[in-house]
């Protein structure tokens, strides 16, 4: 403990929850700050807007300053003593080096764009200088001061930035060299979320102390901002896409009750041929239809509905037993030597592999051989190969992951090594198997790429009636089914079509939206039958 540290007074230790409230209070600031990015970004909130009588950006330079100076409050505190803080003699290289980038980038922006030195030399040799003055003095600087000052520097400069209108919803900038314009109305949001990003966690480090405690919360509590971020933009993505497809989707949509006519018996009642009974009748045209050329139809995506359907569920039939046998070679019976450590390399460089290189695969070596034409078939194989390495990883993690005293007590039953992985082993790994499927069906279920280049079917193709095409003949191959060599519509493909290439003329917006409303629900489909089929295999574990 430093001197400093030893000799607090005890007004110190009673500002301990002081420190706990300001430090509090700073980081909500931090993630209000974020989350007015990431919905400015999505366009859900708009410069134009106002709250409280207050425009939206003189709100963003407000929300600005007091994350600095609120970071500012709690370091100063801390080291003059007015709060009891336990913090490092130096704020650590990881943390100089992470303010010293921050430098760079706005010492290079300001130099190369602002003052127009463009040569490389220049604002390169600028904004070098800059980050080591700033890295430099952070790292040897007290943990409290080093990690609070550049925080207050950045919040103040951005709110500055925002407040005098240097930067406003009409500014705009492009890059010299780069033929791209950013808009201040998306540029604005950015640097205030940055500034509520390092705010939250400085603040968080604040909260216990700074020291080691308050790296670990203030780690935490970055890592938990960022995952927060991810899944509301995902959560507000979704809801974008439900917002403009719901209603051109649902256009026509009608649940009601209707009689259902069921023949009986006229031993059991004599008096009646029939009976009538309530049944709900769901009227979904969008869903229901095909695409016709009719004004009077509705246009919908039955076709690609099922194309979909079936080329995804031909993907797993043809995908998952290859992974989760694979997996179970590897894991149970080869030996774990170079072998099994190249096939681990070609896994996981598959999984990486792009869906148009797959595409690609089945266009010049499925498609020749399976009547040199699109086919459903040639598409439920591709995306069975992009399913397979994904479910391979996960099946054979999740392999591992059952302890070897399973293996060990059936074993001393005396039953066979076979017996013993059909029976403890995969049961055991079935849930982990079943989240590497569902993420596999969530990435295949919306490829467009591989599609387009092996089962395209136009957009007034016939839904595919696979089930009801089997052909059984005495002579090889015996089963046939001509249904899964033509080329059968798809959801993914059709949106590609509506809206890139405006293939429904004046409805091709509304049009593709609602697609990609129906797209959305049949994925969530997918995965909530994945999920409920982790669930029951998990209950059964439990049993």
């Amino acid at each position: 403990m430093s001197d400093r540290q030893a000799h607090a007074t005890p007004l110190a230790s009673s500002g301990t929850t002081t420190l706990e409230r300001i430090s509090g209070v700073v980081a909500g600031l931090g993630v209000v700050c974020v989350a007015l990015t990431a919905t400015t970004w999505l366009r859900e909130t708009t410069e134009a807007q106002s709250f409280a009588g207050v425009a939206f950006f003189d709100w963003l330079a407000v929300l600005s300053a007091a994350v600095g100076l609120g970071v500012v409050a709690v370091g100063v505190g801390s080291w003059t003593g007015a709060f009891e803080t336990t913090p490092d003699e130096r704020a650590g290289t990881l943390t100089g080096v992470g303010f010293g980038l921050i430098a760079f980038v706005a010492a290079g922006l300001v130099v190369s764009q602002t003052l127009g030195f463009g040569a490389t030399w220049q604002w390169g040799g600028a904004a070098l200088f800059a980050a080591l003055v700033v890295g430099g003095a952070v790292v040897v600087a007290p943990e409290d001061l080093g990690t609070a000052i550049p925080v207050g520097i950045l919040g103040v400069g951005v709110a500055w930035v925002i407040a005098s209108g240097t930067i406003d919803a009409a500014w705009t900038w492009s890059p010299v060299g780069f033929d791209v314009t950013f808009p201040g109305y998306l540029v604005a949001p950015g640097l205030v979320g940055i500034t509520g990003l390092v705010g939250a966690w400085a603040s968080a480090r604040a909260y216990d102390g700074f020291g080691s405690r308050g790296r670990q919360t203030g780690a935490f509590v970055l890592i938990g901002l960022c995952a927060a971020l991810m899944l509301a933009i995902l959560g507000i993505l979704i809801a974008f896409i439900v917002r403009q497809g719901f209603e051109p989707a649902t256009r026509g949509f009608e649940v009601g009750i209707g009689p259902a006519t069921i023949p009986i018996l006229s031993d059991l009642y004599p008096f009646a041929d029939e009976v009538f009974i309530p049944f709900i009748d769901v009227d979904w045209p969008f869903v229901e239809n095909g695409y016709s050329f009719r004004p009077d139809v509705i246009n919908g995506v039955f076709p690609a509905v099922m194309g979909t359907f079936y080329v995804v569920a031909g993907a797993v039939v043809l995908g998952v037993p290859l992974a989760v046998a694979a997996a179970v070679f590897l894991t149970e019976y080869a030996e774990q030597g170079r072998f099994v450590q190249v096939v681990e390399v070609a896994t996981n460089g598959l999984w990486s592999t792009p869906s148009v290189v797959f595409g690609l695969f089945g266009y010049a070596f499925l498609v020749p051989r399976l009547g040199n034409q699109f086919s459903l078939l040639a598409g439920m194989i591709t995306l069975g190969f992009m399913l397979i390495p994904l479910v391979l990883i996960t099946s054979r993690e999740a392999i591992l992951a059952v302890p070897d005293e399973y293996r060990d007590a059936s074993a001393a039953l005396g039953v066979s090594q076979w017996e013993t992985i059909k029976s403890v082993v995969l049961p055991a790994a079935m849930p982990g198997v079943m989240t590497g499927v569902i993420l596999g069906v969530g990435r295949i279920a919306g490829e467009t790429a591989p599609i387009l280049l092996v089962m395209a079917g136009g957009l007034r193709d016939p839904a595919p009636d696979v089930l009801g095409s089997f052909q059984f003949s005495a002579s090889p191959p015996f089963v046939t089914n001509p249904e899964l060599l033509q080329a059968a519509p798809n959801l993914p493909y059709q949106l590609y079509a509506a809206i890139t290439a405006g293939v429904t003329g004046e409805n091709a917006q509304a049009f593709g939206w609602a697609t990609a409303f129906v797209l959305l629900l049949v994925v969530l489909s997918f995965y909530a039958v994945g999920i409920g089929t982790r669930i029951y295999f998990r209950r059964q574990l439990q049993q």
